[in-house]
């Protein structure tokens, strides 16, 4: 019906403009996803795939495994889709077309499994479509019935010609697509969307394409970027960052959710992109008969993952000693996992006070909180610093308390000297 018509019978509709250039790039996105079953994809324009799947049944375990594992992905995706498997490329896409979710192998069974279907499935124009009907021709097996030469004169050679190749009469060339070598994906939103956390459902759809396309070429990624577009403000870019490189959705989605419940949005989001530029190559993970879960680093690696998406990536690091005698300079921050330098051989306390806390002296001895210290270790002298204006002049000492906490103090060697307190053993 009319769009007038249609507005009238139903005045709250939400109607749009139809997009045929974000129904290619939908298209190619899921061609992108479901590369990972098969490279053997060609599109059928403007919303049909067709995927040569007989060298992957082994690998996935059978025709249901993969077709349950297609349908799965393109609803996490956000769309509807129609399956058939057929032993011909036009007979499979005849089936999906027409909603008869058929599989089925052997070509002797095509003509009694297209049969039924109605002749609206095929490709043709709609003066040829009312002729049929006109003729009582309702189905393709009404077609298949009738004399090929009037057929042919009546509806055009290309309306047989689609059935024969079909039937496997005919040969049927098909230009194979090919991945781009960078995910690069947009959603548009229905509305503004003004809390960042109700994009995580469009995130999602986004992120099982990257997982997919990724699956596909057997890579991973250890940073991907979100940008959230808005109408007349810039756009909220959120980098997130992965300890290892990965190819999980659901860790990708983990991480996405904490950088969102963080974030403030500054106007409504309209569009959500999500782009992915360095793909990493990663091998499948070794499964072992006795797993050692308490070797395995994924879970520590997921915390800092997660910790680094919900407080930010500056927040996030490791310590590593530094050459340099100064207690308070010896260490240096690092990227969390990365190598740790070469540890003082003295003992070290593994709490360092930020500031070095002044000690009572009674009687020639520190005193801390309960009492008199006893010194078990030491002293180490350090003397450094001289070149940059910060020279010490310490004597440090591993010293006990009456309640035997352990506690590293030293003497201030410099005027006007005294006791401090610079850290506690654990």
């Amino acid at each position: 019906m009319s769009l007038a018509t249609a507005c009238a019978l139903a005045p709250v509709l939400n109607h749009r403009q139809r997009d045929p250039a974000a129904e290619v790039a939908a298209l190619g996105q899921i061609a992108a996803w479901a590369v990972q079953f098969t490279p053997a994809i060609s599109l059928q324009p403007p919303r049909g795939l067709l995927l040569e799947v007989e060298g992957s049944l082994r690998l996935f375990g059978g025709i249901g495994r993969i077709l349950d594992a297609a349908k799965r992905g393109v609803a996490d995706m956000g769309f509807t889709v129609s399956v058939a498997c057929a032993p011909t490329v036009s007979a499979a896409w005849l089936l999906a077309r027409g909603g008869a979710e058929r599989v089925f192998a052997g070509q002797r069974a095509i003509r009694e499994a297209i049969s039924p279907l109605p002749v609206r499935v095929l490709d043709c124009d709609a003066q040829a479509l009312e002729t049929l009907a006109a003729i009582g021709v309702r189905s393709l097996g009404d077609l298949l019935s009738l004399p090929r030469d009037g057929a042919a004169r009546r509806f055009g050679q290309r309306v047989l010609d689609q059935l024969d190749r079909a039937l496997g009469l005919l040969p049927e060339a098909r230009v194979f697509f090919t991945a781009p070598p960078r995910f690069d994906a947009a959603l548009e939103l229905a509305a503004g969307v003004a809390s960042a956390e109700v994009l995580l459902f469009p995130a999602k759809r986004l992120l099982t394409q990257l997982a997919g396309y990724l699956a596909a070429r057997c890579a991973g990624i250890q940073r991907f970027r979100f940008a959230l577009e808005h109408e007349d403000a810039p756009e909220t870019a959120l980098e997130i960052g992965l300890a290892t490189p990965s190819r999980d959705a659901g860790r990708f989605v983990i991480l996405v959710r904490e950088r969102l419940a963080a974030t403030t949005l500054t106007a409504p989001v309209t569009r959500v992109r999500l782009e992915a530029g360095e793909i990493l190559t990663l091998a499948g993970d070794t499964g072992s008969l006795f797993p050692d879960r308490m070797n395995d680093p994924g879970d520590w690696a997921r915390l800092v993952e997660r910790l680094s998406a919900r407080l930010g990536a500056e927040a996030v690091h490791g310590l590593s000693p530094r050459a340099e005698h100064r207690p308070e300079r010896a260490w240096q921050a690092t990227a969390p996992g990365a190598g740790a330098g070469q540890a003082p051989r003295s003992p070290r306390p593994l709490w360092l006070l930020e500031r070095p806390r002044p000690l009572d002296e009674v009687d020639s001895k520190p005193h801390y909180h309960d009492g008199p210290l006893s010194l078990i270790a030491g002293p180490e002298r350090i003397e450094s610093g001289w070149w940059d204006e910060a020279d010490v002049k310490r004597d440090y000492f591993i010293a006990q308390t009456p309640g035997h906490s352990m506690l590293w103090i030293y003497r201030e060697r410099k005027q006007p000297g005294g006791w401090f307190l610079h850290g506690i053993f654990g």
